[in-house]
């Protein structure tokens, strides 16, 4: 089976979809996936995920510390089968980079995910707290998404 290409976004490629990432390749088992992540902003550029991602993501047994930021461009969309924005206004900015045979790949992914129609919030100016609830949010998306692209192949 071919793997199913995904891309998470969000602003800046360093807490949100990064996270993301890490938990669809934890969980997704024997599902063939290939999942990247990158940001609709470009001030992380090579840079590794906060430390607060790494540190959440690694309290669950899950390594995120070696990927790299990286800003969306337009190959994405030829690339990838499936592009999650973590919020709303990402998604409007992936929806305006999308090339006209592509606009029917950027999704909200809690949306995509679980039907539900909310953001993820960006965790940046938060305590721990706040990037364990956005753990919490993604696992549960991640999981859900898993299922759904099963039932699918």
């Amino acid at each position: 089976m071919k793997p199913v290409r995904i891309l998470f976004v969000c602003l800046g490629n360093i807490c949100r979809s990064p996270l993301a990432e890490g938990i669809l390749r934890h969980v997704s088992g024997d599902f063939p996936v290939d999942v990247d992540s990158a940001g609709t902003g470009g001030w992380h550029v090579g840079d590794p995920p906060d430390h607060r991602s790494i540190a959440v993501a690694r309290r669950h047994g899950i390594d995120i510390a070696g990927q790299r930021g990286r800003k969306v461009d337009r190959r994405d969309f030829e690339a990838f089968d499936l592009i999650l924005a973590m919020d709303r206004s990402n998604l409007a900015s992936l929806r305006a980079l999308a090339p006209p045979a592509a606009r029917h790949k950027p999704h909200l992914f809690l949306d995509y995910a679980l039907g539900v129609e909310r953001d993820v919030p960006d965790p940046y100016y938060e305590g721990p707290e706040g990037f364990e609830t956005v753990y919490s949010m993604l696992f549960e998306g991640c999981s859900s998404l898993i299922g759904r692209l099963e039932e699918r192949s």
